[in-house]
């Protein structure tokens, strides 16, 4: 298991947090850690990078990892 952690820009409000935690729980073999506004740490058992911060930018946002 990869442990990954991304910074949101765009993120205000607890309905960004949730908007931002539904896509990637969407993203199949993810396990969400915390979402918070401006962050995101997940496990990811299968998923590339890019399958990632498409599924944040499909919520309206722009991920960037976190090394």
């Amino acid at each position: 298991m990869m442990k990954l952690q991304f910074h949101i820009d765009g993120m205000h409000c607890e309905a960004c947090v949730q908007r931002v935690t539904r896509a990637l729980s969407q993203v199949p073999g993810t396990q969400v850690d915390e979402v918070s506004v401006g962050a995101a740490r997940l496990d990811s058992t299968s998923a590339d990078l890019e399958t990632y911060l498409a599924a944040i930018r499909k919520a309206g946002y722009e991920g960037h990892l976190v090394e």
